[in-house]
């Protein structure tokens, strides 16, 4: 079987009529949310408290995008909350030190570029399992960060970069708008290029995508930078917004970003996924955080939710692997 043949007998969704019933479904869930929520508070449907949702949600869609292109090569990335914190305390750095804006912000994405390298590295060369080499990073850059800043913060003064994350375009928070950013050229890359159908091929079976003439370790490669360069684009969000860098902060991200992907009907067994459904999987979560809060629900109960979402599609895509056998 040549790379041609690949091309064309492995897209991005093998049950296409599934995938897309199944993200209506995801949009029906979202949607029912929301009014129930606005009949359950007085305050869900203010201005203020959308625009929070939507910043809310907009973080940990984009890093979920990243971790669905590793998800679907049947991989992992465990450190992309680690590499938010980090890339916050660098581009507060950079800043402090009368580095360019322009050039701060570059810098900090080519060193997300350079995380996800290295994981790559450890995966293909040194044989390590993906688990293994994300956990590492997760807590060597934490370390890092906390050494960067002798465990406090890097104030950023740069009004120009914080006062972007506040502002809105046509009513609608920059945040969300960074999401459409994202969102449109990661579909148009796992749905519409023989890379993306490459990262499905690797996903369902790494040998015979191999034997089929696909370059398994490249893919391996631009999988796990282009989640840590999501992740690292977060990074900058997230300094912009809180208008610090801290190399604690996003503890936990990376399981919101895993929770949001699964619950967007990614496969954690690979070869299954999109880019919608990762970002209704966030937008769903960050509106039971929300509505939660509205509610005075107790956070643990937060948490109790999601596992339980994440246990149930797990479940049904075990059981849809099983009726494909």
């Amino acid at each position: 079987m040549s790379v041609e043949t690949v091309e064309s007998s492995t897209g991005p969704t093998p049950r296409k009529g599934i995938s897309i019933l199944f993200g209506l479904t995801l949009l029906g869930l979202l949607l029912f949310l929301w009014l129930l929520l606005g009949f359950a508070t007085n305050s869900f449907w203010t201005p203020n408290n959308i625009s929070n949702l939507l910043r809310q949600g907009a973080m940990t869609a984009i890093l979920a995008v990243g971790q669905t292109f590793v998800i679907i090569t049947a991989g992992i990335d465990l450190s992309v909350g680690a590499v938010v914190g980090f890339t916050s305390v660098i581009v507060a750095w950079l800043l402090a030190a009368g580095v360019p804006l322009w050039l701060a912000l570059i810098a900090t994405l080519a060193i997300g570029v350079l995380i996800g390298a290295f994981h790559a590295f450890g995966i293909v060369r040194m044989g390590l399992p993906a688990f293994i080499i994300t956990l590492a990073t997760l807590t060597s850059l934490r370390g890092i960060g906390l050494l960067i800043t002798n465990g406090s913060t890097i104030s950023i003064s740069n009004e120009a970069f914080t006062n972007f994350s506040r502002a809105d375009f046509l009513g609608v928070p920059s945040l969300f708008w960074m999401v459409i950013v994202v969102a449109v050229p990661a579909y148009i890359f796992l749905h519409l290029s023989r890379f993306g159908r490459y990262l499905f091929a690797v996903g369902s079976n790494a040998e015979a995508a191999r034997l089929s003439g696909v370059n398994v370790n490249r893919t391996t490669y631009l999988a796990y930078i282009l989640s840590s360069t999501c992740a690292a684009f977060v990074g900058l969000l997230l300094a912009s917004r809180i208008g610090i860098g801290n190399a604690t902060q996003a503890e936990g991200w990376e399981l919101q970003a895993i929770a949001s992907s699964v619950i967007g009907g990614t496969s954690l067994f690979g070869a299954v996924g999109s880019v919608h459904g990762p970002l209704l999987g966030a937008f769903i979560l960050a509106t039971i955080n929300n509505g939660a809060n509205l509610l005075n629900v107790n956070s643990f109960w937060q948490r109790i939710i999601t596992g339980l979402l994440i246990i149930v599609i797990v479940y049904f895509d075990q059981l849809r692997r099983r009726g494909e056998r």
